[in-house]
């Protein structure tokens, strides 16, 4: 039986230019997405959670590093940030927490950070491997208090669609998974605007489109209702896609 990774990375006949047309036919969405109510609960409940990613050797990186979802959120608001180098850029992070932070990208670099060479898979149909640094995203929430009613974390972006920002969420069992960091960097150097700067998400256990880039906020909250049309992600909101992108 071929699994959906197989489909992704498999069936090119499914696979438009974006992430935003490969699921628009009503049939590439069947296939797709067929079964995942019952598949995600399936595979959350056999699935190690907890376990690693590959991580692999430096000469294992791949020359070229495509960008995903949006190159440049084009904003205004976000034109002056890069223009001033993000240093006027601060990541909120509120919500459920005992110590709402507002932090800045020396507060971040100046973290414990990780390093970590992992293969980014795209729902597009596509996979490169890359190095990702940044403090864990779980260290961040210990210092601002996550509070034990928090159940997911809630990522809010600079680019916008449809006139309002991209979202994304995980669960806490993502968010303190040692490889789930906030990156500032790539491949040795600082984020470029293409690939989220200054910082984006790397949740290496799942598909690319749960990487949220370009984050501004991060908030700790109990359910997933209040969020959007309440799936917990724009494009779990708008295209159905799979809110757990476990691979």
């Amino acid at each position: 039986m071929i699994g959906r990774r197989g489909i992704l990375t498999g069936g090119a006949g499914l696979l438009l230019a974006g992430c935003d047309r490969v699921v628009q036919i009503p049939a590439a969405r069947r296939i797709l997405f067929a079964g995942e109510d019952m598949q995600k609960g399936l595979q959350r409940a056999l699935t190690d959670r907890a376990a690693l990613a590959p991580e692999f050797r430096p000469e294992q990186m791949s020359p070229v590093f495509r960008s995903n979802g949006t190159r440049d959120p084009g904003t205004d608001a976000y034109r002056a940030l890069a223009d001033a180098r993000f240093a006027d850029w601060r990541l909120e992070v509120g919500g459920l927490v005992a110590r709402p932070l507002r932090l800045s990208l020396a507060d971040l670099r100046g973290m414990p950070n990780r390093s970590q060479i992992t293969r980014h898979d795209c729902v597009e149909g596509w996979s490169a491997i890359g190095q990702w640094t940044g403090p864990m995203l779980g260290n961040v929430l210990k210092a601002a208090g996550v509070r034990p009613a928090a159940r997911y974390i809630v990522f809010t972006c600079a680019d916008l669609y449809g006139g309002a920002p991209y979202y994304e969420s995980i669960d806490m069992v993502d968010a303190f998974h040692p490889q789930t960091i906030l990156a500032w960097a790539m491949n040795g150097r600082p984020l470029d605007v293409a690939h989220g700067a200054p910082c984006r998400l790397r949740v290496e256990r799942q598909l690319g489109y749960k990487h949220a880039k370009y984050l501004m906020r991060l908030d700790a909250v109990a359910s997933l209702a209040g969020i959007g049309k309440g799936r917990g992600g724009y494009w779990e909101d708008n295209v159905d896609y799979d809110w757990y992108a476990g691979i």
